[in-house]
């Protein structure tokens, strides 16, 4: 694990900055919406502070939820969908699990053989393993890319198989105030992971089982940004 946050030098203590993170992410709420919500808590900070934090910890708190966590499933759905970034259309690709679990997200500007290339590379060096399937819509990238890549791996694109990927948008709500694709590539990345943490399955659940894996997942997001 790498070297632990450094809260050095702020004037909120690191419990209240990393709340202000899960706030943020695991909600689909404005900035302005978060600075009201602390304030009502008596903790007085502008919405300008709330995004320097997100932009300083936010990354280094996902990518230790993404090595606590491991390898997601051997399932691979996957899908893009088109997102306006301050009048410009971006592809926004995705992957999710045969579980529902986000694996990886990225923007990019095309969705051509090249940009489908790109972001099979990323999926595969971030998860460390070939699927046993893979399963898209009828974009043709898919399968060019995939037989240059991945040319044994079972691909399936009959229509509407990809549902499992085409319902986890909730991430677009909130892209509507982003900058730049560098800022929106930066929350999405951040949100799967906590999306991922979060996501307990509450309807399949006891009231009692369903807390304690809430409590777990409270845990380990306090692990993660090192303020046990």
């Amino acid at each position: 694990m790498s070297s632990p946050p450094n809260y050095r030098g702020y004037r909120f203590p690191p419990e209240i900055i990393s709340h202000t993170v899960w706030l943020y992410h695991r909600f689909t709420s404005s900035l302005r919406d978060i600075e009201d919500l602390l304030a009502e808590r008596n903790v007085i900070v502008s919405y300008e502070s709330i995004r320097q934090w997100c932009a300083t910890f936010s990354l280094d708190y996902a990518r230790r939820l993404r090595k606590r966590r491991g390898p997601g499933g051997d399932r691979w759905f996957l899908d893009e969908v088109t997102v306006s970034i301050r009048g410009e259309h971006q592809s926004l690709w995705r992957a999710v699990d045969q579980d529902g679990d986000v694996l990886d997200i990225l923007v990019q500007s095309r969705k051509d053989t090249r940009a489908a290339k790109r972001f099979f590379r990323k999926l595969l060096k971030g998860q460390r393993r070939i699927p046993n399937e893979l399963i898209t819509d009828k974009l043709r990238s898919y399968a060019a890319a995939k037989r240059e890549m991945m040319p044994c791996i079972v691909h399936c694109q009959i229509k509407s198989a990809n549902n499992r990927a085409e319902v986890s948008r909730e991430q677009e709500r909130q892209l509507r105030g982003v900058a730049s694709p560098a800022q929106a590539q930066r929350f999405l990345s951040v949100h799967g992971r906590v999306h991922n943490l979060f996501r307990v399955g509450r309807h399949l659940l006891r009231a009692a089982n369903y807390r304690v894996l809430r409590g777990r997942a409270f845990a380990a997001w306090q692990e993660a940004a090192c303020v046990q």
